[in-house]
């Protein structure tokens, strides 16, 4: 099968659809298909650069988001490199520019176009002009008008899932949470991480890996900590990431005197994501507005336990404590984090871990995600002979 994704934000940039995106890649082609990714110019691929069946048009910084891009042109050049690779379906994974960019190009092809619905835009508000603007109705009314006219959409999660029918989105509709590539995590690290960040072997480490922005409550990690180095003085928490909220994390370090214990490490190569996983005692998130909880699966991959915060998507993963706990409120985050670390209970059982792998694994994902493409060309094929019954 020959497949089309279009998304707005693709590696380098990185970012948790970015991964969800390559991930989806490599498994399709694993499996025989020929993927090609639709995306955006980047400043740091170099102009010239080749790569295999990734197709770049011209982009600026996006409002709000100046490490996301969006095209301002490319409908028909991608429409010409749509006919000329005989694209069979098209995948969209941004209501934006490359997702109309999308649907134009399934609609001049004549193929089924589905979409990803990745995030929750009623939890991002706020960053435009302080959420005076935009209201949830507003996102209502968006979403509907770009799933319009469209085959199908997947959702990452049972939240994600409720959102779009609390929405009134009637179009095929599938569930399917995003997987990881389990080998490329679970394989050796190629460095010494904690060697490099200056922390001894028996030190507890504790990591948070995402955008540093408000949504991710990273605020909320650090205000426990205290009472986390009462008990564990030498503990290091280690914030891996970039984003809008760097320098007010910092200075909430600084209040707090956690300067010797919290370490922000900026954004990490996705080749090297693992080795931070593996290096970490506890993966701990306080983030409430996951869609698909990406780092979470990372992390276990990585054979690492997690203490995350609670939604829908977390009871299918850790529904068991030997992959971690979920909580609701902060000190039950604080309470879950001293009873691993003075048991001295992070480690996952091999059997237990190679079971929940196969779960989560990237060619469980891709093996779903082309089911549905299957199902979805079907019936646009079906739809399409009844037009055509029924003009005659």
């Amino acid at each position: 099968m020959n497949i089309g994704i279009f998304t707005d934000t693709y590696f380098p940039q990185i970012s948790g659809v970015a991964t969800s995106i390559k991930t989806l890649k490599d498994a399709l082609e694993e499996q025989g298909h020929n993927v090609f990714i639709f995306t955006t110019t980047d400043p740091h691929v170099k102009k010239g650069t080749i790569e295999a069946n990734v197709f770049r048009f011209s982009s600026v910084p996006f409002i709000s988001f100046t490490d996301r891009r969006v095209a301002f042109r490319g409908f028909f050049e991608a429409t010409k490199v749509a006919r000329e690779v005989k694209l069979d379906v098209v995948h969209t994974q941004t209501e934006f520019a490359l997702g109309m960019i999308g649907k134009y190009v399934a609609h001049q092809l004549k193929i089924p176009a589905i979409h990803t619905y990745h995030t929750m835009y009623e939890d991002y508000l706020h960053y435009v002009l302080n959420g005076h603007l935009l209201r949830p109705y507003h996102v209502k009314q968006f979403t509907n008008v770009y799933l319009k006219n469209m085959d199908g959409v997947i959702a990452p999660s049972k939240r994600v899932e409720a959102l779009l029918k609390r929405y009134g989105v009637s179009i095929p509709l599938r569930v399917i949470p995003t997987g990881v590539d389990v080998k490329s995590l679970d394989k050796p690290a190629t460095h010494d991480v904690r060697h490099e960040l200056g922390i001894a072997p028996d030190v507890p480490v504790l990591l948070t890996l995402s955008r540093i922005a408000g949504e991710k409550k990273i605020n909320r990690i650090l205000n426990v900590m205290p009472e986390i180095v009462d008990e564990f003085p030498n503990v290091q928490l280690v914030i891996a990431g970039d984003g809008p909220d760097v320098e007010i994390l910092q200075e909430q370090v600084e209040r707090l005197t956690l300067e010797d214990n919290v370490q922000f490490v900026g954004d990490v190569p996705h080749d090297d994501v693992g080795a931070f996983y593996k290096m970490a005692n506890l993966f701990v998130s306080a983030s409430d507005t996951e869609t698909q909880g990406l780092t979470y699966i990372e992390a276990l991959a990585a054979g690492t336990k997690c203490v995350v915060y609670d939604t829908e998507y977390t009871e299918n993963v850790f529904d068991n404590p030997c992959f971690g706990e979920v909580f609701t409120r902060p000190s039950e985050m604080r309470d879950a984090i001293l009873s691993y670390l003075r048991e001295n209970q992070t480690e996952i059982p091999p059997d237990k871990l190679k079971a929940k792998m196969k779960q989560i694994s990237a060619e469980r994902f891709a093996s779903e995600v082309h089911q549905f493409y299957e199902e979805v060309i079907e019936n646009y094929q079906e739809e399409r002979e009844e037009d055509s019954n029924d003009k005659n």
